[in-house]
């Protein structure tokens, strides 16, 4: 099901004029590969990254974009690649008509498979749940919004069902969490996010969490920071005039939320 959601091919298009890979990160099931699909087959080439033959596509790059006839290639999930930075450098330095767009869960530098981080030839456009002002496209109410979450497959489904959920908790873990941090215990993780995820909007405090889940604290950092870096949480900073103060402060957790882009109209505002 594909439904028209212009203000995220508005950033995507963005993207492009400064640079020709956009990278379309998200946490998992935000809606990366449908948002990617409805650039439409016309226009551009998708290619699917999960399956093996992908990887025959892209073995000589140079190749592989002197001979495609679209405007824009789609690599979805391309961290699965087994080189994923000469692809996008070959694209970006020697077809810079070429539009990329590049999608995974996490931060770009989070794999070890980039081994360049693609300074200057890539803008990063962050994908979160469904925002008020798609409601009507998705035709849910906030109160489903609200009730159901704002992950396109849960405020779709006619009924709040638990095996959703646990089975994304259960992809999350395995497809994002374990690749690329080799976290092993499955339990001990749910139960932090699941801990997380309960108090959204209220302040963290690392220490009493880690008591509460009977787990040490440097363990929950390293989880709260791979929640960070695959989107599932926000952590956001207090502000205080003295800078000191910053560093003591609890901060405040949001599931999935966004940090505020800086520009030059709010990069002197607060923040919190």
């Amino acid at each position: 099901m594909l439904i028209d959601r212009p203000f995220w091919i508005a950033r995507i298009e963005a993207a492009w004029k400064q640079a020709s890979v956009a990278w379309l990160s998200g946490v998992r099931r935000s809606g990366k590969t449908t948002l990617a699909r409805s650039l439409g087959e016309e226009r551009a080439l998708y290619v699917n990254c999960d399956l093996p033959v992908a990887e025959d596509m892209v073995r000589d790059p140079a190749l592989f974009y002197r001979n495609c006839q679209k405007p824009v290639v789609v690599f979805d999930e391309i961290h699965q690649l087994r080189d994923p930075s000469r692809v996008l450098k070959v694209g970006a330095d020697m077809f810079p008509r070429v539009r990329i767009l590049a999608t995974g869960s996490s931060t770009l530098a989070a794999s070890k498979k980039f081994r360049d981080t693609l300074a200057g030839r890539k803008r990063e456009v962050h994908l979160v749940p469904v925002l008020w002002s798609e409601l009507n496209a998705f035709g849910v109410t906030l109160t489903k919004r609200l009730f159901h979450g704002g992950l396109p497959p849960a405020l779709l489904a006619d009924t709040k069902t638990p095996s959703l959920y646990r089975e994304w908790m259960d992809s999350f873990f395995a497809r994002d969490i374990q690749r690329l941090f080799g976290f092993r215990d499955m339990s001990r993780f749910n139960a932090l996010v699941e801990y997380v995820l309960r108090q959204s909007g209220g302040q963290l405090e690392r220490t009493r969490t880690a008591a509460a889940l009977g787990i040490s604290r440097p363990t929950v950092e390293s989880h709260l920071q791979a929640l960070e870096i695959t989107h599932a949480i926000t952590l956001v900073r207090p502000f205080h005039g003295s800078g000191r103060k910053e560093l003591v402060k609890m901060p405040k957790v949001y599931g999935c939320g966004r940090r505020n882009e800086v520009t030059p109209s709010n990069a002197s505002g607060r923040r919190g």
